[in-house]
């Protein structure tokens, strides 16, 4: 406790000499470091994990190998970066989804909406886990199981709510709910590969016509089944 008696004089601020530096410094750190990891993950998407060196992803930048290492210790330690931004968005957009209590119907629609969503900011990411999930999934060590455990949770997700459209009648009982959500988890990711910004149809537009398709079918008058 300051037991020193006021004087009566005004306070003087103390000026602490190098703070406002050294905020402008670590800002542009981290915008460089957001910078690096964006030119990384666009490699990734076009070369591959595997075949995109530290040094094209260097050159890329206009910077040395070595000043790379400055902001990351591994190729690896980017593309953790790309993968962990991506699934940390997708799955907290799906739990706040999940948690406005609507239907199945209005709930899943959501999730569709979501999933298309994340075509152009994460583009490069989705790509990746597209192109390398096998291999990345093969290296030594634990790094990269929370690959699987996202996968794990957000399949839990979708095939919760299929099952509680199937209790609630809103769904056709006759269709396996974990092979209905994977091929709608492959139709949205495999979108990266042919979507394109600025054409015919936006993220949002993509996503309204696949909910029509999904929900209110492509065949018209009553439905039939034909077994081959």
């Amino acid at each position: 406790m300051n037991t020193r008696k006021n004087s009566g004089a005004a306070a003087t601020p103390v000026k602490r000499q190098g703070t406002t530096k050294r905020a402008t410094a670590s800002g542009s750190a981290s915008e460089r470091r957001d910078h690096l990891v964006k030119l990384a993950a666009e490699l990734f998407a076009r070369k591959g994990f595997q075949a995109t060196t530290v040094r094209e992803i260097a050159e890329e930048a206009g910077i040395l190998s070595g000043s790379l290492y400055h902001h990351f210790d591994s190729k690896e330690t980017i593309v953790d970066e790309v993968l962990t931004t991506f699934l940390d968005d997708l799955v907290g957009r799906y739990r706040a989804a999940l948690e406005q209590d609507g239907d199945p119907r209005t709930i899943l629609s959501e999730m569709v909406r979501i999933g298309f969503s994340t075509l152009e900011p994460h583009r490069a990411a989705i790509t990746v886990m597209q192109n390398d999930w096998n291999y990345l999934r093969s290296l030594p060590g634990d790094r990269f199981d929370y690959l699987v455990k996202a996968e794990d949770e957000v399949e839990r997700m979708w095939v919760e709510q299929i099952k509680r459209g199937q209790a609630a009648g809103q769904f056709r009982s006759d269709v396996d709910p974990k092979l209905t959500y994977r091929m709608i988890r492959d139709t949205i990711w495999v979108a990266v590969r042919w979507f394109r910004p600025g054409g015919r149809l936006n993220t949002a537009g993509l996503a309204d016509h696949y909910v029509t398709v999904l929900f209110d079918g492509l065949a018209t008058g009553e439905r039939t089944s034909q077994k081959a």
